[in-house]
């Protein structure tokens, strides 16, 4: 059976996906920008920072297991259920019992309160009824994109109403949880099975082996994406972060989600067929082809034009953040061509070169980023996140080659 037909049909929908949710985006962020300082952006950001880290520090891969299970999933809806809702009262707890101390490390004690309430997000998340993920395994991705178009919707209008009645950084956190009880209500409307408290032990061993390699995964992949951001709020506060964090933001949204576009709809393909290598080749071929004709051209604007871009999008205020969205441009590139080797190994159930690649890029950004942060502030930082991919480079090619062409 060929899955071109439906591969196509999934970009067309998941990329109207992201066309709403980055309209949807610069709207918002016009909105914002102009209410809310750099050093308010900082302060959020550590907050969604610490958010992240514990998350994956829990992380228990139920998603990717669920897809790569090409039957019976149904007998592990509930099982996976209770998992998450344990796992969203642990990762709330922490946040609380640790929110004074993360204040005071990163000496801003107004993060303090955002971070109490920001404990809320993955509590109610916890009850999303994991049956969601077989959008994406069965390929439904027309209601898909109603289900992530609705919820981006209703955070950003949330977003922009607050922020302009209370000029408070605490709004886009209220809109997260807002955001967050809308998807628990949806994801039990419009998919099934829906979840029941019954709980089957030897499901959730096999959920618990499976996902080691994705949780260490994570952690790596979190100090690779975030190690930047905590050291420049750790070194250079709040208000640099907020500066680079939205230089961040601009340079990987049009990048990434072009990479996450094709990554979320290919996965699912990949996995279908990858028991036949050269099906799976061909496809990877294409695939990597079709980013490289979208990623390049926005890649050059973002190097070549970071001034106009921080002009058009944020405001003078934020023209500081432009150096490093120049870089960030190249690293974005560099980057969505990665993703898809990773993309790889989990379709052909090779979760720990994905851990290792995840490994390698934490490493080279681990080994740059307080030296080059101290010589150049947050362009050091930039530069520290495209060393770390492209040092991925090398070993992504080597097992794309022996997946492809040497036998097992």
């Amino acid at each position: 059976m060929g899955y071109t037909k439906d591969a196509i049909k999934g970009v067309s929908w998941i990329g109207s996906i992201r066309v709403v949710t980055r309209t949807l985006t610069f709207a918002k962020t016009l909105v914002i920008a102009r209410i809310l300082s750099p050093a308010q952006f900082g302060i959020f950001g550590i907050s969604t920072l610490v958010l992240s880290f514990v998350e994956i520090l829990t992380e228990t891969g139920i998603n990717v297991f669920l897809v790569q299970q090409k039957d019976k999933v149904d007998s592990y809806i509930s099982t996976a259920w209770i998992v998450s809702i344990i796992r969203g009262l642990v990762i709330s707890l922490s946040i609380v019992f640790s929110a004074k101390y993360i204040s005071s490390f990163f000496a801003t004690p107004d993060a303090y309160p955002l971070l109490l309430l920001i404990a809320i997000v993955p509590f109610v998340r916890g009850f999303i009824n994991p049956s969601v993920i077989k959008l994406q395994k069965d390929l439904l991705f027309k209601k898909e994109f109603l289900y992530r178009s609705s919820l981006f919707l209703i955070e950003s209008l949330v977003s922009i109403i607050l922020v302009i009645l209370t000029r408070n950084i605490a709004s886009l956190v209220i809109a997260l949880i807002i955001s967050a009880c809308c998807e628990v209500f949806l994801s039990f409307v419009i998919v099934s099975p829906k979840p029941s408290l019954v709980f089957v032990k030897e499901k959730l061993w096999e959920i618990l082996r499976f996902g080691k390699w994705i949780t260490t995964a994570g952690i790596f992949n979190y100090l690779y994406q975030h190690g930047d951001d905590i050291v420049i709020a750790r070194i250079l506060g709040a208000p640099a972060l907020g500066l680079y964090d939205m230089a961040y933001k601009i340079s990987l949204s049009p990048l990434s989600d072009i990479g996450d576009v094709v990554t979320k709809v290919t996965y699912p393909v990949y996995v279908k067929i990858s028991e036949d290598r050269e099906r799976l080749k061909s496809a990877f071929i294409k695939t990597v082809i079709i980013v490289i004709v979208f990623t390049f051209p926005i890649g050059i604007l973002l190097f070549f034009y970071p001034v106009q871009i921080i002009s058009l999008l944020l405001g003078e205020q934020w023209q500081a953040s432009a150096p490093a969205l120049q870089i960030l441009g190249i690293f974005g590139v560099v980057r969505a061509l990665s993703v898809f080797g990773s993309t790889l190994f989990l379709s052909v159930e090779k979760q720990q070169l994905f851990t290792y690649t995840t490994l390698i890029g934490s490493l080279g950004l681990g080994i740059t980023i307080i030296p080059f942060v101290m010589m150049w502030g947050i362009v050091g930082a930039a530069f520290s996140a495209l060393f770390g991919t492209i040092l991925t480079i090398p070993f992504i090619f080597y097992h794309i080659f022996r997946i492809f062409y040497e036998k097992d």
